[in-house]
């Protein structure tokens, strides 16, 4: 009896040791399903944004199938973590799925196909985003660590192109990639989101000085090299929008916001020609009223002739271009692809994850879910994204992770 009882609490000691490994395997898994999840939306061209070849080429067909590809790849992953199909109900996902209702109900109509491609691949990037639910309201914020260690790779490689192809790099007098073919905003997107995270974790003493000085000194110069004026603002907006929730609880946030009054200060009266002339981007009077051609774009959208059907539920899913132009507006954007239903459901989104974030205790979770809205919400407007897969989709999907109960004693 005894050694009976001797092997059952040794096995009971082997079953609790293995837990922890067992968890790290569970997590790693999930980082890599969202991992696969971003670069499914990264995109890829045979040549960089200013025309120029790859520092390294990679043949079109190979670099379409790692990023078509990871989608696939990105659900095998997410159902090898969560085998028994386990989902947590989110009023966020409910309506990211209505959108994708509105994509297939568009391309079972007679004359509006739309990109079928398109929407089921859609429709496979939500249902991976519903695999991971089991992983939100985590108190380690596995999702947003796991976020952050992907885009340090991307910027890590965008810094790696400009030592070894400094001329690919900055060609177009815009930083952007050497190795990947990473358009100069969408380097900015990164390292904006990237510095912004840092600070806030920082701000919330979850991370080191050390770590956030390092990410303030390499992603801000970053940022201004790719010359992105939304990025910049939007970044800014959110670690202020953020900040203000936890200024009556972090110490540290008060002196923050002291130091930057300060700075603000001394940098209008001393740098304001500098800061002009950065904004400005040596774009005329003309281009700037105009949003660099936007507008013209979106005029020419809004005025073409639409029937009752397409005015409600729009063309089917695009490539978010018009006549061969970028759209660069999420509303103008998801109006062509999805029409009002399109535009609705967006705002929804949006406002959904502002009035949780305003019911929830001052905290980590809640200033880093305010600073990834606020930075979707203005980029919105001179970017698209909302509506379709992309890393404003899975920026809003932290936020919407971030601002979730803890689900106790639930198991995969």
């Amino acid at each position: 009896m005894s050694s009976t009882v001797a092997i059952a609490r040794r096995h009971d000691l082997m079953l609790v040791s293995s837990l922890p490994a067992a968890e790290r395997w569970i997590q790693r898994r999930a980082g890599l399903a969202w991992s696969l999840l971003m670069l499914n939306v990264l995109p890829f061209f045979s040549a960089t944004w200013s025309g120029l070849p790859l520092a390294f080429p990679i043949p079109s067909p190979v670099g379409k199938v790692i990023t078509q590809g990871s989608l696939l790849l990105a659900l095998l992953v997410a159902t090898t973590v969560n085998r028994r199909l386990v989902i947590r109900p989110s009023v966020f996902l409910c309506i990211l799925s209505l959108l994708v209702m509105v994509a297939f109900g568009v391309i079972l109509e007679p004359g509006h196909f739309g990109t079928i491609y398109r929407t089921f691949r859609f429709a496979g990037f939500v249902a991976a985003l519903w695999l991971l639910t089991p992983f939100w309201g985590r108190r380690d914020m596995l999702l947003v660590r796991s976020y952050l260690v992907a885009m340090s790779i991307v910027l890590g490689t965008v810094l790696l192109g400009l030592v070894v192809a400094p001329r690919t790099a900055y060609a177009g007098g815009r930083l952007e990639g050497a190795l990947w073919p990473y358009p100069p905003t969408q380097v900015a997107h990164f390292a904006a989101v990237t510095t912004g995270l840092i600070v806030l974790l920082w701000l919330c003493g979850l991370a080191s000085g050390r770590l956030c000085l390092i990410a303030v000194v390499i992603g801000t110069p970053m940022l201004l090299l790719t010359h992105t004026r939304t990025a910049l603002v939007a970044m800014v907006a959110g670690i202020f929008v953020a900040g203000l929730s936890l200024f009556t609880v972090k110490a540290r946030v008060r002196k923050l916001f002291a130091a930057a009054s300060l700075a603000l200060s001394l940098g209008a009266i001393t740098l304001s020609g500098v800061v002009t002339t950065w904004l400005a981007r040596g774009e005329s009077s003309t281009e700037l009223t105009s949003l660099s051609g936007r507008t013209t774009v979106w005029s020419a959208l809004v005025t073409t002739p639409r029937n009752l059907f397409e005015t409600i539920f729009g063309f089917g899913m695009s490539n978010q271009s018009f006549n061969g132009l970028a759209i660069d507006s999420n509303w103008i954007g998801a109006y062509l692809d999805f029409g009002l239903a399109g535009v609705i459901l967006c705002a929804a989104m949006l406002l959904f994850l502002l009035f949780s974030a305003y019911f929830q205790t001052a905290g980590p979770q809640r200033a880093i879910a305010l600073f990834l809205v606020t930075f979707c919400l203005l980029s919105s407007f001179t970017e698209s994204g909302l509506s379709d897969p992309s890393l404003y989709l899975l920026e809003l999907t932290l936020a919407a992770s971030l601002l979730v109960p803890a689900a106790a004693g639930r198991r995969l």
